[in-house]
């Protein structure tokens, strides 16, 4: 369902934000990234959108008013009911809250109809949206709040003493003044959301945002620290819905798509709210998303599209001779490098191939993937349409085929950090956006992961890859999950050790440790063997599922 179109270049319009905050905010142009939006015609927007309007008001112009939006457990929304809701919610905001255009706003809660709604009519008044994951507590909230400059959370009542508490004071302990914190999903609070929005009006004018004021911020989830704020604007929220869906997922308005990250987490915001919506096609919304609740909402809902990471695949495996997950037609897979094991034990399973991706909050999305006959097993994919990626040497140089450098990539989004220009720096060089991410490109232009730039592991002159080691341990019959990672050695720099998490009813000890080696030296060379292996009951994960491998460092 196209967006009207305009030929023109980008244009730097005012902006429609009454609040400045998220323009001074930005970095300084000179350290944007290299953007481009003459790859694919469908990136030629107008100078001035408002991408909620472009995503839910034309889709009931278009028709789709009586179709299903949002299912979950005893609700469904149709589009025409979500517009009315989002509607009556930004009267709430503006004429009660008195939320003015460029207000960054938190939201708080589990995956839900009603988080979507909220979440679209702070974007209708020209509100920022700043999602943060229900597993935050009251110190994290804090970071996000100060760095965000928030005046205004929005959350779940069962969420809300975390919330309550985080916005009360700043980290330096100064009172949050005129902060407000409003809670839905109680139906005893007469200051609810759902009560404020029962005698609203169900139409709205949406504020007139220019292309390139800020929507979201959307906060990195920590893997080396506190978490980044990434600036996007309207523009962005369309790109990532016209790059990787239409040219790799090629989803059609009859899919029903389900998974299981949140919505603060962008995978979960573009997987199951923007890319649905975006042709017409309905998603399940749960709020958990563990791997049995997961497979558990296949069926139930006969889901076609699946989003998720790499460990609930494999988790999902062992509970596939239970479920019936035969409705489903593509799983897509992102948030960590894709084990070659897990892939091809999935497409054992059940005849699918995962088609893989990486993404970046930084980027937004999803920019390197393929799917269907493009796959090739191993690979994470070729540059999305849109995009353009290469693989570079320390002096931002592009390397030669088959050579293991930097990650590069640019395209119609990119880097923003919010107040942040040292980082910035980091992270964008000469245009590109460097993504921290270790690739070889081979001659046909397939991507090919080997480690993040900082999980190299080198070790007596030989560069090894950690999640290399990591794909062959998890084809052993034992092993549930694994990290790997590289410790100090006196005689050869560092050493590979990995964390290992055995299958239920498996006897750790010294004995597996040493089948493991053995193992790992018959599939790939053997100086990549791990030569200490450590048992443990759990990997350390961010509320998204990645590996936070600086943990693992830190227990040595």
């Amino acid at each position: 369902m196209p967006t009207a179109r305009s030929s023109a270049p980008p244009v730097h319009e005012p902006s429609g934000h009454a609040d400045p905050f998220c323009r001074e905010a930005l970095p300084p142009r000179e350290l944007w990234p290299g953007m481009r939006y003459d790859r694919i015609p469908e990136l030629a927007y107008p100078a001035r959108l408002n991408c909620a309007v472009e995503l839910l008001d034309r889709a009931v112009e278009w028709g789709c008013g009586d179709r299903p939006v949002f299912l979950a457990p005893d609700t469904r929304w149709t589009y025409a009911e979500l517009l009315a809701t989002v509607n009556r919610i930004a009267h709430v905001l503006v004429d009660d809250l008195g939320l003015v255009p460029g207000g960054r706003v938190l939201l708080r809660g589990y995956n839900s109809p009603m988080l979507a709604a909220i979440w679209f009519a702070v974007l209708k008044t020209g509100g920022v949206v700043v999602t943060t994951m229900p597993l935050l507590r009251t110190r994290e909230l804090v970071f996000t709040a100060d760095k965000a400059g928030i005046l205004l959370a929005i959350t779940d009542a069962r969420l809300l003493a975390d919330c309550a508490e985080a916005m009360a004071y700043t980290a330096d302990g100064e009172p949050r003044a005129g902060t407000r914190v409003v809670t839905w999903g109680d139906a005893e609070d007469p200051g609810s959301i759902e009560a404020r929005m029962a005698t609203k009006p169900e139409s709205f004018a949406a504020c007139d945002t220019a292309a390139d004021d800020v929507a979201l911020i959307a906060f990195t989830s920590g893997t080396t620290g506190p978490g980044k704020g990434t600036m996007h604007f309207h523009r962005d929220v369309l790109a990532i819905c016209d790059c990787f869906p239409p040219y790799v997922l090629r989803p059609t308005q009859n899919d029903v798509f389900i998974g299981s990250p949140p919505f603060a987490f962008t995978f979960g915001l573009g997987g199951l709210v923007l890319f649905p919506m975006r042709v017409g096609a309905c998603s399940v919304l749960l709020e958990q998303g563990s791997p049995p609740h997961l497979i558990r909402g296949i069926q139930d809902f006969g889901a076609t599209i699946c989003f998720t990471a790499p460990t609930a695949y494999r988790a999902m495996l062992g509970m596939l001779d239970q479920h019936d997950v035969s409705s489903l037609r593509e799983c897509v897979s992102a948030g960590e490098s894709l084990p070659l094991a897990t892939y091809e034990a999935w497409r054992r399973a059940t005849g699918i191939r995962i088609t893989d991706g990486i993404g970046s909050t930084e980027m937004l999305h999803i920019f390197i993937s393929a799917a269907g006959d493009d796959i090739r097993p191993g690979a994470t994919g070729r540059v999305v349409p849109g995009y353009e990626a290469c693989v570079m040497d320390d002096d931002l140089r592009p390397c030669p085929p088959e050579t293991v450098g930097r990650l590069a990539v640019r395209g119609p989004t990119g880097c923003r950090y919010l107040l942040d220009p040292d980082r910035q720096r980091a992270y964008v060089q000469d245009g590109w956006n460097l993504t921290g991410d270790s690739y070889r490109m081979d001659a046909d232009g397939y991507f090919w992961y080997q480690a993040r730039t900082d999980d190299m592991i080198i070790s007596s002159g030989h560069n090894i890859s950690g999640p290399e080691i990591e794909g062959v341990l998890l084809e052993h019959a034992a092993v549930a999950e694994c990290g790997v990672i590289g410790v100090p050695d006196s005689g050869r720099g560092q050493v590979v050790k990995a964390f290992v998490v055995v299958r239920p009813g498996v006897a750790a000890g010294d004995a597996l440790a040493r089948e493991l080696q053995d193992f790992v030296k018959r599939e790939i060379a053997p100086y990549k063997y791990p030569r200490r292996i450590e048992f443990v009951d759990a990997l350390p994960r961010t509320s998204t599922g990645k590996l936070q491998r600086y943990k693992l460092r830190e227990c040595g």
